[in-house]
């Protein structure tokens, strides 16, 4: 990747990363520090990089870095619009569309995201795409960084994918599909005629699930703007939490986070989650709040 173009991709990298303090990226300081930003192994771990890998990057060595990295990169930098774009530039990959999971999230969310490490919290897209999740988000619904193509829409998989309604009682789940529904409706209204990304994804829906079909044909239209879910952790048992959202100017993306729903045992529960993490702790809770 000796070039020019990418001499420069690694020069802008370090300018970026000079640029942020610790703090503005929910790191700790820590001891004296001998760079005026980040240093090279915290923007690995915020992109999910190896430090090696990312120490290539900055001298302009190494392979292309792929679209999912760069969007990983422009997020733990806090990258501008402009910049982001930039980045793609640099390293001659296609500047993705609004909406899909190498989207580009406002720093300004992140920066919120940050400060919620004690809720669960993620970012997704009006289409349900999750952009990024805090640990204790990946601890209560699951990791969503692996979807690609139309699965990394939730929405698509809760029609397609019988096992992605595991995670809630089979009881709520003709609220769910309604309310998918309603919102996808409200998304799609939202967004320019010319867009294609909204009516591909109906699209494709109407041919996968007759389920969608049915309830598409009732025409309800809802932001889901807050919401009440019933969530049954397979370590936990059920948490009954209060689903708020937090929307872009353009009403692309969404904050969302969750809360212990008033009156249950839910808090006592998202406090133990905090603990446990992502640990397979399903056959060492000994009952405890089953």
């Amino acid at each position: 990747m000796n070039t020019p173009k990418y001499a420069q991709l690694g020069a802008f990298l370090r300018s970026r990363r000079n640029r942020i303090r610790p703090a503005d990226v929910g790191l700790p300081a820590g001891p004296r520090r001998r760079v005026p930003g980040l240093r090279r192994d915290e923007v690995a771990q915020l992109a999910g990089a190896s430090v090696e890998y990312y120490i290539e990057l900055e001298r302009g060595a190494g392979a292309q870095p792929s679209e999912q990295m760069l969007a990983a990169l422009a997020r733990a930098l806090r990258l501008a619009d402009d910049e982001r774009d930039h980045l793609y530039h640099l390293a001659n990959r296609p500047v993705p569309i609004h909406g899909g999971a190498v989207s580009h999230v406002h720093p300004g969310m992140l920066s919120l995201l940050d400060r919620l490490s004690g809720t669960p919290a993620q970012i997704i897209t009006d289409l349900h795409v999750t952009l990024v999740q805090n640990p204790l988000a990946v601890a209560l619904v699951g990791d969503h960084s692996g979807f690609r193509g139309r699965d990394a829409s939730l929405v698509y998989r809760w029609f397609t994918d019988p096992s992605t309604r595991d995670l809630y009682p089979p009881e709520d789940h003709v609220t769910h599909t309604r309310a998918f529904a309603a919102d996808l409706r409200a998304a799609a209204g939202r967004r320019d005629g010319r867009d294609t990304e909204a009516t591909s994804l109906i699209d494709a829906l109407l041919a996968a699930s007759a389920e969608f079909a049915e309830v598409w044909a009732e025409h309800d239209v809802a932001f889901r703007r807050t919401d009440r879910k019933r969530i049954d952790h397979p370590a936990l048992g059920l948490i009954d939490v209060n689903c708020l959202n937090l929307f872009s100017e353009d009403g692309r993306q969404r904050l969302l986070w969750f809360t212990p729903a008033i009156g249950t045992d839910s808090a006592d529960r998202l406090e133990l989650l905090g603990v446990l993490g992502t640990q397979d702790l399903s056959n060492a809770t000994d009952g405890a709040f089953q």
